[in-house]
């Protein structure tokens, strides 16, 4: 435990500063991911526990597509897209075919795609760790903001999340696809029987979440290393953001990704051997306190 260097970091603005991006980065990646899971979960009644392993794909398709083309634009619609397709495969040809069934059948499916997705990896790029290396259209002066100093492509890459996050809102909330969605999650009965093709909207629910975390994988490639079964830590904080945002809840994990974000962010200085302690103890404080999450839905009694 280190309170005094806490204390030091939080009364310095340039400390205070360059934590604050670092906590912001950590949950706005978190919040991709997390908001991917929780819209397939939210939708389909379904844990896509192979969620990190679309993280990793995102990362590892955004590197090859920007070996090939040195575009980060390219790279970064190589892991968005690629990802997204990945997602439809996996729900039409695998997960179709366990909903409904024992939630240990749909772990097992998803756990055998995580190892299967791991040895592709292995073999197509190799075991050893990978490094993108930072875009040429972000080799920038850092942005200097009271004594502290943001790296460009951080800022980006919060004001990239906040959008994308708008966006996903704004679609499922205000337009006509989002309210059928949303019925689709409430009633897919009545949804289907006003001749709505429910087979293909769940497709692209889970096209869409996978999306997500591709998005956030092709985000993080620059500033990551790589490296096979990436995709495994950031599942278990998505997890955790999950259960302290709320089941289905996308503005909850939002709250949620950001607290483990700060949590991070200045528990690495105050608490530099219990970081992972502080994470499972704000969710078990929630637990606790609100166990349906910070903006979940109440079980029905």
């Amino acid at each position: 435990m280190n309170l005094e260097a806490l204390a030091a970091c939080v009364s310095t603005s340039a400390c205070l500063i360059t934590q604050l991006s670092t906590a912001m980065i950590v949950g706005m990646l978190l919040f991709m991911v997390t908001s991917g899971l929780s819209l397939i979960f939210g939708v389909l009644g379904v844990i896509n526990f192979a969620h990190g392993a679309f993280y990793m794909m995102g990362a590892y398709f955004a590197f090859a597509a920007y070996q090939l083309t040195s575009s980060f634009a390219a790279a970064f619609l190589a892991g968005a897209i690629g990802v997204g397709i990945v997602g439809i495969l996996f729900e039409r040809f695998l997960m179709s075919r366990v909903y409904g069934t024992n939630i240990l059948m749909q772990l097992l499916v998803c756990y055998a795609v995580i190892l299967i997705a791991d040895d592709l990896v292995k073999i197509i790029f190799g075991a050893e760790y990978k490094m993108m290396g930072m875009p040429d259209a972000f080799a920038l002066p850092p942005i200097e903001l009271f004594g502290g100093f943001i790296p460009a492509y951080y800022a980006f890459m919060i004001a990239a999340s906040l959008l994308i996050g708008l966006l996903l809102w704004l679609g499922i909330n205000k337009t006509r696809t989002g309210k059928t969605i949303r019925a689709l999650a409430i009633n897919p009965q009545m949804v289907g029987a006003l001749g709505i093709n429910t087979t293909a909207l769940y497709a692209g629910v889970f096209g869409v979440g996978s999306l997500l975390a591709g998005v956030a994988g092709a985000l993080a490639a620059p500033t990551r290393t790589l490296t096979p079964g990436m995709g495994l830590s950031i599942l278990i904080e998505s997890f955790i953001v999950t259960v302290i945002g709320g089941m289905g809840s996308i503005a909850g994990a939002l709250i949620a990704a950001l607290l483990i974000g700060f949590t991070r962010a200045f528990g690495a200085i105050g608490f530099p051997l219990f970081v992972d302690g502080l994470m499972f103890a704000l969710m078990a404080a929630v637990l606790v306190l609100k166990p349906s999450g910070l903006l979940g839905r109440e079980a029905a009694r």
